[in-house]
């Protein structure tokens, strides 16, 4: 399924979403912009690798901003067109009404916060893993956490393959999607190859969005 639209309408102008997909796109841009090697490099100092974290407390190569700086910045990096026109689509559906319920620079925090948060759990799922994890999907998990949480009701146009247009509420669209990534995840549980997607920064990101979320709502 993918979701098209919501009906919901916007209270404000999503400044912050506009921000971070031009933000991610621009850095994207620059990736392209380097030859082959330097991009290589680029993204290995910037993506976030899981064994550089217990390697930083152990081995003398490894500092702790080599190891924890990239909970932030690999959230801005992405691996192909697709990757990011998926994950820039997903946050323009959803973002800007989480930035109205949140305001602008609270939204902000909230984003990077699922971003580094998913990361984090990504990290714990695969913690001896060299391989680089980037991409703004954890961050945009939260988003839609939230948004589940926020905005259950809600009414959203999705495409359901191959021919079916159909309004669906927001929390049987999003459920459906956490439990893919949930048994996606489980399955890469015990040394199975998770297929290059960070299935466990999606679980985390969704589910610290939504805890944030109704955390937020409880204190109104």
């Amino acid at each position: 399924m993918l979701p098209l639209r919501d009906d919901n309408p916007r209270l404000t102008t999503p400044f912050f979403t506009v921000l971070l997909i031009l933000s991610n796109v621009g850095v994207f841009l620059y990736q392209l912009s380097l030859s082959p090697p330097a991009e290589q490099q680029f993204v290995y100092s910037f993506a976030m690798i899981p064994a550089r974290i217990p390697l930083a407390f152990t081995s003398p190569s490894i500092t702790l901003g080599q190891a924890f700086v990239p909970l932030v910045t690999s959230i801005f990096l992405h691996g192909s067109w697709l990757h990011l026109l998926g994950n820039m689509w997903f946050l323009w559906v959803f973002g800007d009404n989480i930035e109205d319920s949140f305001g602008h620079f609270n939204y902000l925090l909230f984003y990077l916060v699922c971003g580094v948060g998913a990361s984090l759990v990504h990290t714990v799922a695969n913690l001896y893993s060299r391989e680089p994890a980037v991409g703004a999907s954890g961050a945009i998990s939260g988003v839609m956490g939230a948004y589940i949480v926020l905005f259950p009701r809600a009414r959203v146009i999705t495409w359901v393959p191959p021919f079916f247009i159909l309004p669906l509420p927001s929390v049987v669209v999003l459920a459906i999607w956490f439990v893919e990534q949930f048994l996606s995840g489980i399955s890469t549980l015990g040394g199975h190859g998770a297929g290059g997607v960070a299935w466990w920064a999606h679980i985390g990101g969704f589910i610290i969005g939504a805890l944030l979320a109704w955390g937020s709502r409880r204190r109104r």
